[in-house]
């Protein structure tokens, strides 16, 4: 029996939707909450963890806490073939730095064109993904959700603790003519609403996370690096905050110059966190009531630290350059955890190939076939 609490469900969406089997490809806390999501609507999923440690303890279910809560039986694959027998649709939930890796022994595998979800999207994965695809004689269409549909931690082995699950979320795809139809599978699959957007530049400049990272990182820099027990709502403070609203703002004009009107920081973390809009440092108090204890990252090893740099700001200041849009918080920010990192954080994989000159009819159509 399923237990939901603090949120709004939309059953609606269920009544006479097919049941679908969904191949997860990631066993973090976005995958595995997305796994529940899903068994909690009714479908089946497979699970699969690229490097295994991800799975490592799952039985025949995984064991749910929080707004959602419950049991969901799950199966879990020993490899990317058996991952996908039997797939309606493809969920990779990786972080960014495996997202390329993934993709090349998806591409292989995948038996035909079922559709492929990112979550959430970052840089311009989606357009790699369908290289890919191409090389394999494989048109399938690709989802980048702007953002996860779930707020999730980890909690054991077999078990996840959901914090929230979003009351919408935005889908861009390649074709971005496919986009109409993924979102109505992805609310069948989640029971959310899924809003479409016009191509995945939105949906990579939708999600406010690197800004939010960032502006965290460099005011915390010392916690991070003294592996301290920090709380990172409490830490968003009214100067962090100051920082966030600048790098925000850079965010917002860089869409807009692509012609994409994205809402703003603060409507964001009220979707996320089911709360009122306001001022943001208070905004982050009322966070910390509902989403509960968020432990900061301890050590500068953090993955998604230096990936809030490469795949967020770093990605955004090419797409910048490219357009003659002056973003100078940003590169700031960028210089600034670079020195204090000690190293560059600049090597997106995921943008590499890419005609920029040709990107408008890449991100409308795809690669060549």
């Amino acid at each position: 029996m399923w237990r939901r609490s603090r949120l709004a469900w939309n059953e609606g969406s269920k009544e006479g939707a097919a049941v679908m089997q969904l191949a997860i490809l990631g066993a973090g806390p976005v995958g595995l909450a997305c796994a529940v999501l899903a068994v909690s609507r009714g479908h089946g999923v497979a699970l699969w963890s690229p490097r295994g440690g991800g799975t490592h303890g799952i039985g025949a279910a995984l064991n749910a806490e929080g707004v959602l809560a419950g049991r969901a039986r799950v199966q879990v694959a020993v490899d990317v073939a058996r991952a996908l027998v039997g797939a309606d649709a493809v969920l990779i939930a990786v972080p960014p730095h495996a997202l390329a890796p993934v993709l090349r022994r998806l591409a292989p595998a995948l038996p035909r064109a079922v559709a492929v979800l990112l979550a959430p999207s970052h840089s311009l994965a989606p357009l790699l993904a369908d290289r890919l695809f191409a090389q394999h004689g494989l048109r399938p269409p690709i989802g980048a959700l702007a953002v996860p549909p779930v707020v999730a931690q980890r909690s054991g082995a077999d078990g996840v603790r959901i914090q929230a699950v979003l009351a919408q979320v935005e889908i861009a795809s390649v074709p971005a003519g496919a986009a109409p139809g993924l979102a109505r599978l992805c609310a069948d699959l989640f029971g959310i609403s899924v809003q479409p957007l016009a191509d995945i530049l939105a949906a990579a400049l939708a999600s406010p996370e690197p800004v939010v990272q960032a502006a965290r990182a460099i005011g915390n820099l010392t916690r991070i690096e003294h592996a301290e027990a920090w709380d990172i709502h409490a830490q968003m403070t009214p100067a962090v905050c100051r920082m966030m609203t600048g790098l925000d703002a850079e965010r917002l004009a860089l869409a807009a110059a692509h012609g994409h009107a994205l809402p703003a920081l603060p409507a964001l973390l009220a979707r996320a966190g089911g709360i009122a809009e306001r001022r943001l440092s208070l905004m982050a108090q009322d966070l910390a009531r509902t989403l509960g204890p968020t432990p900061g990252p301890r050590g500068l090893d953090a993955a998604h630290l230096a990936e809030s740099v490469t795949y967020g700001l770093g990605f955004w200041l090419r797409l910048a350059a490219a357009r003659g849009v002056p973003m100078p918080l940003t590169a700031a920010a960028v210089a600034v955890l670079e020195a204090m990192w000690g190293q560059g954080l600049r090597g997106d994989d995921l943008f590499d190939g890419v005609d920029l000159a040709n990107l408008p009819a890449l991100l409308r159509d795809g690669n060549p076939r």
